[in-house]
């Protein structure tokens, strides 16, 4: 017998190909007999087949099951209307250039007093009276479900979703302040309340824009289950949460992760002073926001504030405001004054300082300040820009959060003794604590002139990248600021790797004071590779929100 290669090579492939596809066409066929398929109806006798049975209920690992049992009952869903205002503006623009974390929101205007944030906080000050800039992008766009048109009257009503939990009985609730935010009306509706109906009316109690924190609270015939609040201390990083609200208009929704970062500050300046944060991996959506963040004992840790996306949905990182710092700010929102007070000292001062800073002015922990109030407890006291805060009481600083924690939880009108360093020598002065919310007052900007001609830079200033200028005197009498202006900054050069911006008045180099281009360049003269340089500068429009300090190592 020819083998196929010898066939191919006579050229009978052509043929075997055919009987091939003949045989399988046969064995089609009669497959297609044998099991009764192309319209044939065969009887299949089934009576051997055994029926299939639901099982009964296993428990299993159910500690996530019994939490959202014990606790969705108190865990709410909040719908807000608000009536359109001529003057409203729903978008704000995100002053930062890169995605930031942001928060669930029900779709209101932020604040209008937009005040600038140069990044220096405020000790025990007035920071944070908005919504932070970084979050209130977000809250337009992403947390407040789609704005719904429609309402009896004709008019277009926006409608927004929250979430919140009941921590009383009596009917008080707490959830975002930007869940409620400028609402004309608010609507609670509990798991058990029938579907289809806009639930029960609400009032606010108190808000707190600084922890982003309200408390608002529905009528109730007879007690309404609660929730209980745990320490956020003991939550550990790695320990597993629970994350209960409703995302999406889907109430009652259980979402797991862990705790992936605590202390998390996301939100740069006074206005992120009171906003550190637990970070989760646990899902948090559009519709989460002011709803519970639960350990595995089922105690509240948190509340569900913001979340950092690029695609206005989960991406595996939220954050919770603590519940230690929740339950500090409910107590004073539901207290006679239903609003938080908080402690200052009337300073100002720049954190995160480059180790540069430290090493110049020479100190490892403590508080720089930038500026002190005028007719503040600081100025009163006797401290004044440049000296640096080491103790409250006896106490070590840390840094300035270390501060602003301290200060800001004393009561107005109490004392507390400052340690401080002034050139060099430890100084001690007694100062009284104010009400942060009376002490800083708005600063009026001065324009400095703009089309000032820079002047020929000299070789030291070359080296740093900088070309500077008098300061016209006119403006400088106007701003109330000495020192010499920025004209220009060579991109790559040192001064722009440390931050030095065009515009910016330097008044001091490694702490010797500038007060023209002559005092400027002898303070640079000196300066050689290798060697810390700081640079203390102010902002000539508003010179009164303190210095700034930029330092690096001179390459």
């Amino acid at each position: 017998m020819k083998s196929l290669f010898e066939r191919l090579r006579a050229g009978r492939l052509v043929t075997t190909f055919t009987i091939l596809a003949t045989l399988s066409a046969g064995i089609l066929i009669g497959s297609v007999v044998a099991h009764g398929v192309k319209g044939q109806e065969t009887k299949v006798d089934s009576s051997d087949a055994s029926p299939l049975r639901i099982p009964n209920p296993k428990m299993l690992s159910n500690t996530f099951s019994q939490i959202a049992k014990e606790v969705g009952p108190a865990v709410v869903n909040i719908n807000t209307e608000t009536l359109p205002k001529a003057s409203s503006s729903l978008h704000r623009k995100n002053p930062h250039a890169r995605q930031q974390p942001q928060t669930p929101d029900d779709q209101q205007p932020g604040d209008d007093d937009d005040d600038d944030d140069d990044g220096g906080q405020q000790g025990g000050g007035q920071g944070g009276q908005n919504a932070p800039p970084g979050f209130q992008d977000f809250f337009n766009r992403f947390f407040g479900g789609p704005d719904q048109g429609g309402s009896d009257d004709g008019q277009n009503v926006r409608e927004s979703l929250g979430s919140g939990f009941l921590v009383d009985p009596r009917g008080y609730i707490i959830t975002n302040n930007h869940v409620v935010d400028k609402a004309d009306k608010i609507f609670v509706k509990l798991s058990t309340d029938p579907e289809g109906e806009q639930g029960r009316p609400a009032r606010v109690v108190g808000v707190d824009k600084d922890t982003d924190i309200a408390v608002i609270k529905i009528e109730s015939k007879d007690p309404l289950p609660t929730v209980k609040l745990g320490n956020s201390d003991s939550a550990q990083v790695g320990d597993w949460v629970i994350a209960i609200g409703s995302p999406f208009d889907l109430s009652q929704t259980v979402t797991a992760g862990i705790v992936s970062a605590k202390n998390r500050t996301i939100e740069k300046g006074a206005k992120g002073q009171f906003q550190h944060f637990i970070q989760t991996d646990a899902a948090i959506n559009p519709g989460n926001s002011g709803g519970p963040l639960l350990d595995m004992d089922g105690d509240v840790v948190g509340v569900n504030t913001a979340i950092y996306t690029q695609s206005a949905g989960y991406q595996g990182i939220g954050f919770a405001m603590p519940s230690n710092t929740v339950i500090n700010t409910y107590n004073q929102l539901i207290g006679p004054d239903h609003k938080v007070t908080r402690g200052s000292i009337g300073i100002t001062f720049q954190p995160d300082l480059p180790s540069a800073v430290g090493r110049v002015y020479g100190f490892k922990t403590g508080v720089l300040i930038s500026s002190v109030t005028a007719g503040g407890p600081g100025d009163k006291a006797g401290l004044k820009a440049g000296d640096i805060i080491v103790s409250i009481d006896g106490r070590n600083i840390k840094d300035g959060d270390d501060l602003v924690n301290d200060i800001a939880g004393r009561k107005p009108g109490s004392a507390a003794k400052l340690g401080f360093l002034r050139s060099g020598k430890d100084q001690t002065a007694t100062v009284t604590i104010g009400d942060r919310s009376k002490v800083f007052l708005p600063t009026q900007a001065a324009n400095s002139d703009e089309n000032q001609a820079p002047e020929q830079p000299n070789g030291s200033e070359t080296k740093l990248g900088l070309t500077v200028g008098d300061i016209p005197a006119e403006a400088a009498a106007k701003a109330g600021v000495h020192g010499v202006l920025v004209q220009n900054v060579k991109p790559g050069s040192f001064a722009d790797e440390i931050g030095v911006a065009q515009g910016a008045v330097i008044i001091s180099v490694n702490k010797q004071p500038v007060n023209n281009l002559s005092g400027f360049r002898a303070a640079i003269a000196g300066l050689k590779s290798g060697q810390d340089v700081v640079f203390e500068l102010v902002d000539p429009r508003s010179p009164k929100s303190g210095s700034v300090f930029r330092a690096g190592t001179l390459p």
